[in-house]
């Protein structure tokens, strides 16, 4: 069975199959009371063209009594229609959540599957569930046209057989044309969906980057790319959209020459009086009811080949161990007003893995044209990894990462924590391999602060818990500790103060150790910190680590880091320093054993300490006529 096949009848039970029962069994009489509706006129016909015993209260009694059957008919279709919304929020509601699900807690790096930007998954996740969606609520009109056909010609056939038959070509023409066409239909209909994620992810792109279009001047640039990827998307979709069209057109002609011939079939056995008035006006009905049918019938064929593109794209979305079964499966998504207690959040499961040590041996990370990750600020953007690198990290230690731009850091933390794929190398939590890191390491066991901050636009407070439970108390420790808890006394709404899209409201600093009470709140039992300095100034970093590292020896913090910085304050805390050196390790030790034996290592301290001098020393004045061509003055964290 093919997978939009099987996940359309998946959906139709996971979904909640009483409720989409319910619905089509609703849908049900809005498809055959038009029988009734037929028989109704083919009488009032009959009595009127025989002029005999007809008087006008039976002629208004069956007028009243059609327009009783099309009001009933009006009424049960608009409770069904309501019904029916809400099954299609159920049903997309559980495709969404299945997506999310594999994307966050899925065994494999999520890296590996995500598209080029967030705007394309949003498109998948928007237009391609739709798709799926749509296709499996057309399963009730098919059904319902198909009730209501088979009726009616049974009926017809009565009457006239050979003028009933001439309304079956409709069906076999509109079959053979979707034949022909799907082919055509599936690949347009794929390329409409790339462009229209194209275009979606090039205005978020915009958006976020919106300062650095002003500042560069490139306003008209973007504009005109923008432009060009509309006409494309634009030309795009008017191909789907006619070809989808021509099927419909396709239908709605063979439908009404159908018709025509019927009238002239019917004429000539008028004329034999093998054939009523009435016979005619239930013929004339039943056949603008007939033709929703082939209609259904086409545009169920029309959207098996989406339904497949549809079905392919969100694919790429799951892990490669599940399939069209895990993407319909029952989620868990509460669909009442009052979810039970078990939906709501509770605390971390008691473990007694208690972190002792956790080694890397022969980690390797290639990174040639893959999609993932791109622009994280190491070296796979110019092709470069990790080459059989090792790690040993022991409870209580402080362990920092160093090594110029491009040489690997990022990537060995993310690879430790399971976030970007490996090519060799394995992983052990208390000489316990770990098959899986991603699904792992996670709190409570490990928390990481990204060298990227990622915020919501919520308060502070929650894009600290992420739902998590955590008391005040809590929460004021990992302020406290991320130097933070100043910066909060003066938000207008202290914690409950919203922080704008990717934290847009506060400052670059604020940012980071916004990220870095995230992880801390968690009260992780390794805490991975990817280089806080890049928005932090010298004070305010050696504050930070001055804190953590009194947390660790009081037990109210974390006691085991693994940092990646080249800032001195956490180089001079460090119990173990590993240099890298383009992916490789350059030297291992302590910073006094490195400096007096790793080259690297002395040259990045010497880097260091010209940096951080230039940095603490008080600004010189311009000099006369300096303007914006001059040099500027570093920003510290009290910029953006």
């Amino acid at each position: 069975m093919r997978p939009a096949t099987l996940l359309v009848l998946r959906l139709t039970r996971i979904a909640g199959f009483p409720r989409y029962l319910i619905g089509a069994l609703l849908w049900a009489p809005v498809s055959v009371l038009p029988l009734a509706g037929g028989l109704v006129l083919q009488a009032i016909f009959d009595r009127i063209g025989a002029h005999r015993g007809v008087t006008l209260e039976d002629s208004l009694r069956l007028c009243a009594v059609f327009v009783g059957v099309e009001a009933v008919r009006g009424l049960i279709m608009v409770i069904a229609w309501v019904y029916g919304t809400y099954w299609w929020d159920a049903a997309v509601t559980v495709l969404r959540a299945n997506l999310l699900r594999s994307i966050l807690t899925a065994r494999g790096p999520a890296a590996r599957r995500l598209p080029h930007s967030s705007g394309e998954a949003m498109a998948r996740l928007r237009d391609d569930v739709s798709d799926l969606v749509q296709l499996t609520d057309d399963i009730v009109s098919l059904a319902g046209a198909t009730l209501f056909s088979v009726a009616a010609l049974v009926v017809m056939a009565a009457i006239d057989p050979v003028v009933t038959l001439v309304l079956l070509v409709p069906m076999i023409t509109i079959g053979v044309l979707n034949r022909i066409l799907r082919g055509l239909v599936q690949r347009l209909h794929r390329r409409a969906r790339v462009l229209g994620a194209v275009v979606t992810a090039f205005i978020g792109d915009a958006f976020a980057g919106v300062l650095a279009i002003k500042t560069a001047g490139a306003e008209d640039a973007v504009l005109e790319r923008l432009r060009a990827q509309n006409r494309a998307r634009r030309d795009a979709a008017v191909k789907d959209r006619l070809a989808t069209d021509m099927l419909d057109t396709a239908t709605g002609t063979t439908v009404e020459i159908s018709i025509g011939l019927v009238l002239l079939l019917s004429a000539s056995a008028m004329r034999r009086g093998e054939f009523t008035v009435g016979d005619l006006a239930l013929f004339t009905s039943y056949a603008g009811w007939l033709a929703a049918l082939p209609r259904t019938a086409g545009s169920m064929l029309s959207r098996l080949p989406q339904a497949a593109v549809a079905v392919e794209r969100l694919g790429r979305l799951m892990a490669p161990h599940e399939d069209a079964r895990d993407l319909s499966r029952a989620s868990g998504v509460w669909f009442k007003r009052n979810p039970p207690a078990t939906a709501t959040a509770t605390s971390s499961p008691g473990r007694d893995d208690a972190l002792r040590v956790i080694e890397a041996r022969g980690l390797s990370v290639h990174f040639g044209t893959g999609r993932e990750g791109q622009g994280n600020g190491d070296a796979r953007a110019r092709g470069q990894g990790l080459y059989a690198v090792g790690l040993r990290v022991e409870r209580g230690s402080f362990t920092v990462i160093t090594g110029a731009v491009g040489s690997g850091k990022t990537t060995l933390v993310r690879a430790l924590l399971g976030l970007v794929p490996l090519d060799a190398g394995t992983i052990t939590w208390n000489g316990r391999h770990v098959e899986d890191p991603g699904t792992f390491l996670v709190p409570d066991r490990a928390a990481y602060a990204g060298q990227v901050p990622r915020l919501f636009s919520e308060s502070l407070r929650e894009n600290l818990l992420l739902g998590r439970p955590a008391d005040d108390e809590r929460i004021g420790l990992a302020l406290e500790l991320a130097a933070l808890e100043q910066d909060v006394a003066g938000m207008p709404d202290g914690l409950d103060t919203v922080v704008g899209p990717r934290g847009v409201r506060l400052s670059g600093g604020q940012v980071q150790r916004a990220t870095a009470a995230r992880a801390l709140v968690r009260a992780p039992d390794l805490l991975v910190v990817d280089d806080l300095s890049s928005a932090l100034d010298v004070a305010t970093e050696k504050l930070l680590w001055e804190r953590i590292a009194a947390a660790a020896r009081d037990g109210s913090g974390p006691g085991t880091l693994l940092v990646v910085s080249h800032r001195r304050a956490a180089l001079e805390r460090a119990d173990q320093v590993v240099v890298l050196d383009r992916g490789r390790v350059a030297g291992r030790g302590t910073l006094g054993e490195l400096l007096a034996d790793c080259p690297e290592m002395r040259r990045l301290w010497d880097e260091e300490s010209l940096a951080e001098a230039g940095e603490q020393a008080p600004p010189r004045p311009l000099a006369r006529g300096a303007g914006r061509g001059g040099p500027r003055s570093r920003i510290d964290e009290g910029g953006s």
